[in-house]
This record gives structure tokens, C-alpha cells and sequence, in this order.
């Protein structure tokens, strides 16, 4: 008896159970809406390639960026590059630079050597480069900041981080023949362009993932050379030809400003080449505006659990 007492208890409860489940409101799923990953913005560098006074071009690409908004997290430059790249990384403006720029003559910085070597001593570029930036070391500027120079010794390049601005941009500028080699711890330097006209491959090793390259390069010309100095750099264009085309693809946006009616010897073109900079960033602008807007979308979407 008292197991089928137990029986008829268990079945009883089981059919009220039942009739609750049927009978109970059903309670509705909370939708959580998918959340997007927010985007990481991208680590840019403007990298400034070397061409003697076709290098005045950067401040004109510098001017454009400026107006645009667009402020690199790290400035790397070759030869001419490296005397743009240190007076912007050391905060002066696009309009900044164009000013100084307007005020040097050949007298700024060609100061006239009596040895083999090199027909400048490159002291005075250095002067110029210190006062420009406060005499400040690159590890003080306000955008961190390198150059590149080539080690005469084993031909090997060095990227300057670290010490005097001056004398790192005179290493990176010093054209052979022109220059006196620069002597940094009893190691000789000269133009970094020799092994990286525009150091887009150095810009990547210091973390960049974003990279807008300035190439002021001479092109091609049939003219006749105009003396010693304009033969040098012509030299310099066609070896740094192929480095230039191994190393271009890996920027995000090339610059290329029209330099064929400037030379790299006259600096009175430097008003021309200013422009030209200008007019190239310009028209690069709708592209990097949407490449850079890619990089800020949303990567992938997660949902969280209910």
C-alpha cells in the first residue's frame, strides 16, 4: 500500500509539473546586439628620401599634410630627407621651414674645405641643422626622428636614433666628393643614399605600419651635365635607381613631385620644388584619405553571450 501511496504521489506531482511548463509565459531571448573590435589607428611614418635641393620638396608635402590634419608618429630621412625630416620632428611647421628656406643662400652652408676629401666641410649644415632645432638631441625631439648614413668603412648603413641632430643629418648628408666624410667615434660616414634613398625599410624596422615615402630623385635626363657636383648627383640617381624600386612597394602611399624642370644642384629652384611638393601631395590626398579610412574600420565583430 505504501508503495502505490509513493506512486500516486510521484505521478501526481509530474502532471503538475507538466502543466506548468505548458502554461507559463515564455520568457522572450535577449538579442545582444554583435560589438564591433574597435580599430587599432595605424602607426604612420613620413619618410623623406634624399635629392639634394630637390629635397626643398618636403616642405611642401609637409605644408599639405599639415593642412590635412595628418601628423606621422615618426619622421625618417636620407641625405636632403634628413635635414626636412629634423627641423619638422623638432616641431617647426610646414610654413616654418618654408621661411628658413626662403632665407638660405649657398653661403648657409657651403663652407669651403682645403683638404681632399670632400670640397665642404659640412660643419656649417650642421650649425644650421643645430640652431634650426634648439640644439636639442634626436631622442628630445617633440616626433621621434632618424636618419640614415652609410659607414665608409664596410659600406653598411647606420640609422641614427640617438645623439646630436646636427651631426647625424651632416653623416646622412655628406656626398662623397662634396662632403667631407663625417668621423663619429673613429668611424667614417657618408650619404645615406647610397644604400637607402628613401628608407622605407627602416621606417618598418622602427614599427611603422602605415608609411607616406617622399621620392625627390632626379629622373632620367638627356641634358648635358653642368659641372662637377651635377655629375655626382646624377652618379648618385642611377645607384639608387634599383634600391629605389626594391624599396618603393612597401609604402602605402609614394609621393613623386614633377622635379624635372629642378635641378638638384640650383638652388634658386627651391621655390619651384616647394610647389611641386605641394601639387604631388595633393593629388595623393584622396588615396591616402581612403587607405587610412580602411585602416580604421572596425575589425570583425564579436557577440557576447546572453
Amino acid at each position: 500500500m505504501t508503495r502505490q501511496f509513493r506512486t500516486l504521489v510521484s505521478l501526481t506531482l509530474a502532471t503538475f509539473l507538466l502543466a506548468a511548463c505548458v502554461t507559463a509565459p515564455v520568457v522572450p531571448v535577449t538579442q545582444i546586439p554583435p560589438t564591433s573590435i574597435p580599430p587599432k589607428p595605424p602607426k604612420i611614418a613620413l619618410v623623406l628620401g634624399g635629392g639634394a635641393i630637390r629635397g626643398f620638396s618636403h616642405i611642401g608635402v609637409i605644408k599639405v599634410l599639415q593642412a590635412e590634419g595628418i601628423v606621422p608618429d615618426m619622421v625618417v630621412g636620407t641625405s636632403a630627407g634628413s635635414v626636412a625630416g629634423a627641423l619638422y620632428a623638432a616641431g617647426l611647421s610646414g610654413y616654418d621651414m618654408q621661411t628658413i628656406a626662403f632665407d638660405i643662400d649657398k653661403a648657409t652652408v657651403m663652407d669651403w674645405s682645403i683638404f681632399s676629401k670632400g670640397m665642404l666641410k659640412g660643419e656649417a649644415l650642421q650649425d644650421f641643422v643645430n640652431k634650426a632645432v634648439g640644439n636639442k638631441s634626436i631622442e628630445n625631439l617633440k616626433i621621434p626622428f632618424a636618419c640614415v648614413a652609410t659607414r665608409l668603412d664596410t659600406g653598411d648603413a647606420v640609422l641614427f636614433q640617438r645623439g646630436n641632430v646636427g651631426t647625424a643629418v651632416r653623416a646622412s648628408s655628406s656626398v662623397p666628393g662634396v662632403f667631407q666624410p663625417v668621423v663619429i667615434a673613429g668611424v667614417e660616414y657618408v650619404d645615406g643614399g647610397l644604400v637607402s634613398p628613401v628608407p622605407i625599410r627602416y621606417a618598418k624596422q622602427m614599427g611603422a605600419d602605415f608609411i607616406i615615402a617622399v621620392d625627390v630623385s632626379s629622373p632620367p635626363s638627356a641634358a648635358p651635365t653642368t659641372g662637377k657636383v651635377d655629375v655626382l648627383m646624377r652618379t648618385f640617381d642611377i645607384m639608387g635607381k634599383s634600391i629605389r624600386a626594391w624599396e618603393s612597394p612597401m609604402a602605402d602611399i609614394l609621393v613623386r613631385p614633377d622635379l624635372t624642370k629642378v635641378s638638384s644642384t640650383d638652388i634658386e629652384a627651391k621655390h619651384q620644388a616647394i610647389l611641386e611638393g605641394e601639387r604631388s601631395m595633393q593629388a595623393a590626398l584622396p588615396l591616402l584619405r581612403e587607405k587610412l579610412k580602411q585602416r580604421m574600420q572596425p575589425i570583425g565583430a564579436v557577440v557576447a553571450a546572453p
